[in-house]
């Protein structure tokens, strides 16, 4: 089968990754099944194991799919008709009581739920990117991995919970000074700011580290830092929202939406079995992911559609309750 994976973003991902991360392990592992991969994204892209297209904007959809292509997968809402073949992956939340494509795939159960869907496939990685865990390393901090800007994944509740159960917190994916939504500079020595780090960095830093604190506000449609998390061997300390229950099982960490009980929970976190949580992780791989997507492609190439009205997310996905 001949895929053509359209993104609006560079390929490879340089530093945080994502989305980018996400198409990249799944391209990579569609070929290693055997399967042909074409990447449709913006100039500067490249790829070493399938073709790659330079995106453009004032062309339609149609006129830059080349020939021998069996389905397009869109990484975003191509918002007019396709003929060919296609399905879309819907990977963050969508506006509420906006329409979505009759072949949108979600990323976990929940996010397909609240959609009035059953149609996911669960993201996955490919661990052989992370390498070894190193078993021995002294575990010396706690951290927060996530777009700390964004309000919902409440950086401050996760700084507080680290406050309270007296453990140093390193936050990947911010700032100590935050201009983005008023002022917010956060004073205590026992939090270290990393930015958006990637590659090296970002696993010596979570190889390092004792567990994920992760008090998000949102219904998280998945959540790769916390099987980022997980398979260097971390519990997760989280709320209760979005897909986060179906990945973080009791033996893997904690989930409340309560500062006091998360706390509590990461003072006496210790109990917790590391290669458990590294073997959670395994179970969301790129192979796995990418078996899920082949799945529906060969639905969607018989000439199925995925739904028969197109999916709307319903109800409130942010602002949820938080006990202070």
């Amino acid at each position: 089968m001949h895929i053509l994976i359209i993104n609006r973003s560079v390929i490879p991902v340089f530093a945080y990754g994502g989305t980018e991360r996400v198409i990249w392990d799944l391209g990579k592992a569609l070929v290693q099944a055997g399967h042909r991969v074409t990447y449709l994204v913006p100039a500067g892209s490249h790829c070493h194991f399938a073709t790659v297209l330079t995106l453009r904007e004032d062309a339609s959809w149609e006129a830059q799919v080349p020939d021998g292509v069996d389905i397009i997968h869109f990484q975003f809402n191509p918002a007019v008709p396709v003929s060919v073949p296609h399905v879309m992956t819907q990977h963050g939340n969508s506006q509420e009581s906006v329409a979505l494509p009759l072949n949108t795939v979600f990323v976990s159960r929940d996010h397909a739920s609240r959609h009035g869907s059953d149609s996911f496939v669960y993201n996955g990685l490919d661990w052989s990117a992370y390498g070894a865990v190193d078993w021995q390393r002294p575990r010396t901090h706690f951290h927060f991995l996530g777009k700390a800007a964004w309000r919902v994944k409440n950086v401050q509740g996760a700084i507080d919970i680290a406050h309270d159960a007296a453990v140093p917190l390193a936050v990947l994916g911010g700032d100590r000074l935050n201009l983005k939504r008023g002022f917010r500079f956060t004073w205590s020595r026992k939090v270290s700011f990393h930015g958006m780090v990637g590659g090296s960095e970002k696993i010596r830093l979570l190889n390092a580290s004792r567990g994920l604190i992760f008090p998000v506000l949102w219904h998280e449609p998945f959540g790769l830092a916390v099987i980022e998390s997980l398979y260097f061997g971390m519990p997760v300390f989280a709320t209760p929202y979005g897909a986060l229950p179906e990945i973080v099982t009791p033996e893997c960490g904690a989930l409340a939406a309560s500062r006091a009980i998360l706390a509590q929970a990461v003072r006496s976190g210790g109990h917790y079995d590391q290669h458990a949580c590294h073997q959670r992780a395994l179970s969301f791989d790129a192979a796995a992911m990418a078996r899920g997507y082949l799945a529906v492609y060969a639905r969607i190439c018989k000439g199925e559609t995925l739904h028969a009205a197109p999916p709307i997310l319903k109800g409130e996905v942010k602002h949820l309750p938080w006990k202070d």
